[in-house]
């Protein structure tokens, strides 16, 4: 009872705003990083304990029950079979659990984060040049909380051709705050992945944001780690193939993936806002391929 008061209490926009943005966003950050790495077995059974009592902490399908550390929960990794993909060549599949926010046509370059909040994509990707293949297309914003599993795959048989890493601030990422603070995804934290589909060589793009307490983002097909201490270059050119469903990195928490199509990609049935997804569920139809 006293819980359920006590989430009840943090779920009003007011006081969760205050307590999720009104602070030290990137020291809080830097913490977080540290105090996720820390191995003392009281400290992590305490820290689980009190996150299964007041977040929705998704275990059920992990390999592994035990953890080392809040990193180690934070990145884990699932049964084998947990996530179907679906195999339907014609079909672009998600490539995260998520809940499903903003989605639709990028129109004349802009999209939106929340209902009044426009942004526009080539601010997002950090050119204009970039993003120019999306521009009146399709998108889906996919955010994960922070229970939910943290790894991203690839939505389709691609190869990763460029990242660009854009560092910026740690805004939350909830509903409360992308109804509050405008651009919010072009002021946080990201990098900008660039896809080309093996099957009618489309370009895809998968924007992975960071936010508060999240700032790590793992690409194993960069082998860097890029958080807020990245002194790295901003722009990494890569040839990385990646078969659909596969592994290309994770965050260190949860946060919101942007999934941007050229023209003539649809979302799938049930694709829609407030909408739960899981890794491997249909995400985009391809378009129609005319008869050779």
């Amino acid at each position: 009872m006293k819980i359920s008061l006590i989430r009840r209490f943090f779920a009003q926009e007011d006081i969760n705003f205050l307590l999720c943005n009104r602070v030290p966003r990137r020291l809080l950050t830097l913490c977080m990083g540290w105090y996720s790495q820390v191995t003392q077995p009281w400290v992590v059974r305490m820290s689980l304990r009190a996150w299964q009592c007041f977040g929705d902490l998704e275990l059920q399908d992990a390999r592994q029950r035990e953890f080392r550390s809040l990193h180690d929960c934070f990145t884990r990794e699932l049964v084998p079979g947990a996530r179907p993909v679906a195999a339907d060549a014609s079909l672009m599949t998600s490539p995260c659990d998520a809940i499903v926010g903003a989605c639709g046509t990028v129109e004349d370059g802009l999209v939106v984060q929340a209902k009044g909040f426009p942004y526009g994509i080539d601010e997002l990707f950090g050119d204009a040049r970039s993003s120019l293949p999306y521009n009146d297309g399709t998108y889906v914003t996919l955010r994960l909380t922070s229970g939910m599993y943290h790894r991203f795959h690839a939505p389709d048989a691609c190869t990763v051709e460029h990242v660009t890493y854009l560092s910026g601030d740690t805004w939350n990422v909830n509903p409360v705050a992308l109804q509050r603070i405008e651009r919010l995804f072009c002021r946080n934290e990201r990098a900008v992945l660039r896809l080309r589909l093996d099957t009618g060589g489309y370009p895809i793009a998968l924007v992975p944001v960071a936010a508060i307490l999240v700032a790590s983002i793992r690409l194993h097909f960069a082998d860097v780690l890029l958080h807020l201490r990245y002194r790295g270059p901003n722009e990494i050119p890569c040839d990385a193939r990646f078969e659909r469903g596969q592994e290309m990195g994770y965050f260190q928490h949860g946060s919101t993936i942007i999934v941007f199509a050229p023209r003539g990609f649809t979302l799938c049935a049930g694709v829609e806002p407030g909408q739960r997804i899981r890794m491997g569920s249909p995400l985009m139809a391809l378009p129609v391929q005319p008869p050779r």
